[in-house]
């Protein structure tokens, strides 16, 4: 065997799966113990047995043959071998080559950590699910945009507002364009879920109240945005111009969360935050 092969994904998938077959025990999948074993973990018949696939197939995957392998095959083995979430991410990269399906898990909040990070942030901040629920911001985020503790889940997610909130239009000058690649990305935000029923209930809550919301999610677009700028008219303040970044944060039980930060544009934008988030540290 040469080095090259030692280091394929199939023969690393092969090696992989053998390690997470070895620390298991019938009794950890609810299978009876049985007989004295030769070797520890489970049989490659009892994971075959537990994720629905014939032994030959599953004997041939651990012996790194170059064979298709589905997804919902793929998600029952994960299951059958108590992956961790990590480990699934990471049987669909070398196995597809490609990225696991986003889980859809409706945390309770971000780590104190993720909070005070939000909360050194001297401008908005935000942390959202892959279905834009807004769960912590900081004082910045309050000021601009009001008390996100005080509104109900519902209301409480980002592209719900977006439609349905008319005080967020009409703080948004090219609210139609900023909506509508919102609708975009959040259709592919779907189409990377695990589970997208959670996205569609919300597509099709927001179609039957935005007319608006329902002709563009017909439309079938999708975009990719991780940053760029955005003008709002605040009433204390006018017009302030922000640039925005969005980060990814990897959560160890499996979520994906979206961080954005904002930051005022250089010039009467910086002027007019001083009066609405207080000094500017200097950069």
């Amino acid at each position: 065997m040469t080095a090259a092969s030692l280091s394929s994904p199939r023969s690393e998938l092969a090696q992989f799966l053998r390690t997470r077959r070895a620390r298991l025990r019938p009794s950890d999948v609810g299978l009876p113990e049985g007989g004295r074993r030769r070797t520890p973990g489970l049989r490659r018949e009892e994971v075959a047995q537990l994720a629905d696939v014939g032994v030959s197939w599953y004997t041939w995957l651990e012996q790194g043959r170059d064979i298709h392998v589905s997804e919902p095959f793929l998600e029952r083995l994960a299951q059958a071998l108590r992956l961790t979430p990590s480990e699934r991410a990471h049987l669909f990269a070398l196995a597809q080559g490609r990225p696991a399906a986003s889980p859809l898990i409706a945390p309770a909040g971000v780590s104190e950590a993720l909070q005070r990070v939000l909360d050194m942030h001297p401008f908005p901040a935000v942390v959202a699910t892959m279905r834009w629920d807004y769960l912590a911001w900081n004082a910045a985020a309050v000021r601009l945009h009001g008390d996100f503790s005080k509104l109900t889940p519902l209301l409480r997610n980002g592209l719900w507002s977006l439609f349905t909130d008319p005080a967020k239009r009409r703080m948004m000058p090219a609210w139609e364009q900023h909506a509508r690649a919102s609708v975009q990305r959040f259709r592919l935000d779907a189409a990377r879920s695990a589970d997208r029923s959670a996205f569609d209930e919300l597509a099709a809550a927001l179609s039957r109240v935005s007319p608006e919301f329902a002709r563009w999610w017909g439309d079938h677009d999708v975009v990719e945005v991780g940053e760029g700028s955005k003008e709002l008219i605040h009433p204390d303040v006018g017009l302030v111009r922000f640039e925005y970044v969005t980060l990814t944060q990897a959560e160890p039980d499996g979520r994906v969360l979206r961080v954005t930060f904002y930051s005022p544009q250089a010039g009467e934008s910086e002027e007019r935050t001083r009066r609405l988030f207080g000094p500017i540290p200097a950069g």
